[in-house]
């Protein structure tokens, strides 16, 4: 059973099959979990966000619009949907565009091994209104996609490790239309 503050996720077994596991014990061993990843565009724009500096991991690096986990028994896109309001303070339509695997070491002993259901959502940057939750995110800026492998080479300390795997894998996100 679960102790206060922790959060189960669906961890994936080998046959392919989901169980339930708490999300940092999955990220110290490195097993492989559900997680959801939403670009959110305007126009060629990209909302990118800065974690906070109290983040357990990547505090203070800039990443997509938004990356999460659903929790046990909760859909992908419900998690999606919720993730965003959680953290940015707005609700819009997202769809769900493609599903891509990846593994990234994030530091402190922790591993992403995910399976990313990725969203996308359209909003138009000059008046959508935001609450950002300070627990999560520190900062957000609207970064045109043209010019994200230029951040990347000039400065990937900056970006969170799976936000350099997207901008690396672009065109398999599939957020053209």
């Amino acid at each position: 059973m679960a102790r206060k503050n922790e959060i189960i996720i669906p961890a994936i077994a080998g046959d392919g099959t989901l169980f339930p596991m708490e999300k940092m014990e999955a990220h110290r061993t490195g097993q492989q979990h559900l997680a959801i990843s939403v670009f959110v565009l305007s126009g060629s724009k990209l909302l990118i966000q800065q974690r906070a500096a109290s983040k357990y991991h990547c505090p203070g690096k800039w990443a997509n619009t938004c990356c999460s986990h659903p929790h046990w028994g909760e859909t992908v896109e419900h998690a999606a949907t919720r993730r965003i309001e959680e953290e940015l303070g707005f609700t819009i339509p997202l769809a769900q565009k493609t599903v891509i695997d990846y593994r990234a070491d994030v530091g402190g002993g922790l591993t992403e091994n995910e399976r990313v259901h990725v969203f996308l959502g359209h909003a138009d940057e000059t008046d959508l209104a935001m609450a950002l939750n300070d627990d999560e995110v520190a900062a957000v800026k609207w970064q045109d996609v043209a010019d994200l492998p230029g951040l990347q080479l000039a400065r990937p300390d900056t970006l969170c490790p799976w936000f350099s795997i997207y901008i690396d894998r672009w065109d398999e996100l599939k957020l053209t239309s």
